[in-house]
């Protein structure tokens, strides 16, 4: 975990403002994909010069609560140890008369301890005949752009407006300059919808640097490498259908989030860090339960939006990913990679395919 240099008090103010904006920077995490692409296929990124430092910042929000508040952070962990499947991100896949698969839970982020990838998983991915991602056109920009001009309105704003005709002048110039910082006019993205803004402001910039650098996240990685070894590659959902999840959440919801996100500015960078600590660790359980921590609004103002977040963001696409790669795995020899959020819960994506006859095993 991170050490901790920032004064008490500042992660205290962290914890009270992030609600809605640590959800949904949990959310845009599932179309970082879409937005890193959208930004190549723009060509923005190169029009402003783009921030030099490649290392992320921000420390570990767990490491100050578990000095800090140590009740709270006793009390996620409870919640954690009760989720089933909530630890670990590399499983083994078996069912009889066909070789094992191998199931691993991803983090859609260009960190190069995300990408090391835990032990064994290497080895499983060269030896799988075929690799199943959340969706194969992260490796086609064409087939992209063909996605976004089909459904518009996923995307922009189609009657005139534009995001700073509903943000404050002063969230406006929050806006503006969290997208200079990544070398993105405003003008050139003025018009699209507040949950693609997302993939711009939140995701810290140093992101974006190892994307001009020529780094790719983890999924799209193992889908180019797929790819360039000859293996049969499977998306599991469209773009388009990653982008209709968002949008059916509320658009108060998206736009107050983008709020609380422009009001953290660099703050969210701890969000992230944590995220990516937890990652790492294999504590995925504690993921969910740390973002709700962070958020001291009374239950009745926030419990609506955690629900529709996670019914339509996690839980329904669980059960579309379950269905759709179960055909592939009864043959067997597969490398399957997802979102590690996917991954734990009764409703997880392990438990689903359990229900469908799947022997799942935690790699150690």
């Amino acid at each position: 975990m991170h050490s901790l240099n920032k004064p008490q008090n500042l992660t205290l103010a962290l914890m009270g403002k992030a609600g809605d904006a640590v959800l949904w920077l949990l959310a845009l995490l599932h179309v970082t994909a879409l937005a890193i692409l959208l930004m190549t296929l723009l060509s923005l990124g190169e029009a402003e010069a783009a921030p030099q430092e490649t290392s992320c910042g921000g420390a570990d929000i767990l490491v100050a609560m578990q000095k800090n508040d140590p009740q709270r952070y006793h009390a996620i962990e409870q919640e954690a140890a009760a989720i089933p499947n909530g630890k670990g991100t590399f499983w083994r896949i078996e069912k009889s008369g066909a070789e094992p698969s191998y199931l691993l839970g991803t983090m859609h982020v260009t960190d190069p301890r995300v990408l090391e990838m835990p032990n064994g998983a290497k080895e499983a991915f060269e030896k799988a005949g075929a690799v199943i991602v959340e969706s194969d056109e992260i490796v086609d920009e064409q087939k992209v752009a063909v996605s976004l001009l089909s459904k518009p309105e996923l995307t922009m704003f189609l009657d005139g407006k534009s995001i700073t005709d509903i943000l404050s002048p002063e969230n406006a110039a929050r806006l503006e300059k969290g997208l200079k910082d990544r070398g993105i006019p405003l003008n050139a993205v003025s018009r699209m919808k507040p949950w693609m803004l997302s993939g711009f402001v939140a995701l810290p910039a140093c992101e974006f640097t190892r994307k001009a650098a020529g780094a790719s996240f983890l999924d799209k990685k193992l889908a180019e490498d797929a790819l360039k070894n000859g293996k049969r590659l499977i998306g599991l959902e469209t773009m388009v259908e990653q982008l209709t999840a968002m949008s059916e959440l509320p658009m108060e919801f998206h736009l107050q989030s983008l709020i609380e996100t422009l009001e953290l500015g660099d703050r969210m960078d701890d969000v992230m860090a944590t995220m990516t600590d937890l990652y790492v660790s294999g504590d995925i359980g504690m993921t969910m339960p740390m973002l709700k921590s962070l958020d001291t609004k009374t239950a009745g103002t926030s419990e609506q939006g955690y629900v529709a977040f996670e019914q339509r963001i996690i839980t329904d696409r669980n059960h579309v990913m379950a269905e759709r790669a179960a055909p592939e795995l009864e043959k067997g020899n597969v490398f399957m990679a997802v979102g590690a959020l996917h991954l734990p819960g009764s409703e997880g994506v392990i438990e689903l395919l359990r229900a469908q006859g799947f022997k799942v095993t935690r790699v150690e």
